[in-house]
């Protein structure tokens, strides 16, 4: 719901606090902005330049989730509970925000995507989340130091935007693909490789604005069928180059493979 998010949301144009008026949410000055029948509030302020995930890749997204197959990135996370304000940049379908929610029942959480396929599932992911679109590599629509916690996981780092609405005691939990993430699906299927450079540019946009606390890897076992490897597939970038209809029903050994870095404001 909004109304739980909304003292620590702000203007997008003047940066003044927000408030509820029936489906939008205006500020003293008179800006205003709509709230979708679906829950989300459109905090964008302009038009985007991108739409990010679509339709199809959120439905194999929601699919793949529900199925558990990435339940232990979900429980890495929860194992940094808070009571404040849980930032979820880059959510998706909200999965993760839920079950770090679940794990902190004092916490309020706040889901951002630029994706409105997106949005409309966080939007219903858990009771006490709040879901707004914008672009991450705006400024957010988020109060200074409001965040206790701030979630990543596979999305855009905006690191200066997240030191100023994270407080000064408060973290920032950064999931990306390990090197052997997925492998085994690349290898036979021909898909985008992780970056052999990836730790090093996650390290290059936060390093200005956070210092690394720890740092772990995890890894699980999937064993899919040939519709779930399709699924997968199909949630990711890989999508927009592979002819999923096209890829043999065989089952598939996979290893998901991420790194969790705990971060601190500097």
């Amino acid at each position: 719901m909004i109304d739980g998010a909304l003292p620590f949301l702000w203007c997008p144009v003047c940066h003044e606090p927000l408030r509820r008026c029936e489906r939008a949410l205006r500020c003293p000055v008179g800006h205003s902005f709509d709230m979708a029948k679906q829950g989300y509030a459109d905090l964008s302020a302009g038009r985007l330049p991108h739409t990010g995930d679509s339709a199809e890749m959120i439905t194999d997204r929601a699919a793949f989730l529900a199925a558990g197959h990435y339940d232990f990135i979900a429980a890495a996370l929860a194992e940094h509970p808070t009571d404040g304000l849980v930032l979820d940049a880059g959510t998706g379908t909200g999965d993760y925000l839920a079950r770090f929610l679940d794990a902190s029942p004092a916490a309020t959480g706040l889901g951002l995507d630029v994706s409105k396929p997106a949005l409309r599932r966080a939007a219903r992911a858990h009771p006490r989340a709040a879901a707004v679109l914008t672009d991450l590599w705006r400024p957010l629509p988020v109060a200074d130091d409001s965040a206790t916690v701030i979630l990543n996981v596979f999305a855009p780092r905006n690191g200066a935007e997240f030191q100023r609405v994270l407080r000064r005691d408060g973290r920032l939990l950064v999931v990306t693909p390990a090197a052997d993430h997925l492998a085994e699906m690349v290898t036979a299927h021909g898909l985008i490789q992780v970056d052999p450079d990836k730790a090093a540019r996650v390290s290059g946009a936060l390093d200005e604005h956070f210092e690394p606390v720890s740092t772990t890897v995890h890894r699980h076992e999937m064993r899919l069928t040939g519709t779930e490897v399709r699924t997968l597939i199909g949630m990711t970038p890989s999508a927009r180059h592979v002819p999923v209809e096209d890829l043999p029903t065989t089952e598939l050994t996979v290893t998901a493979a991420v790194r969790l870095a705990v971060y601190r404001p500097r």
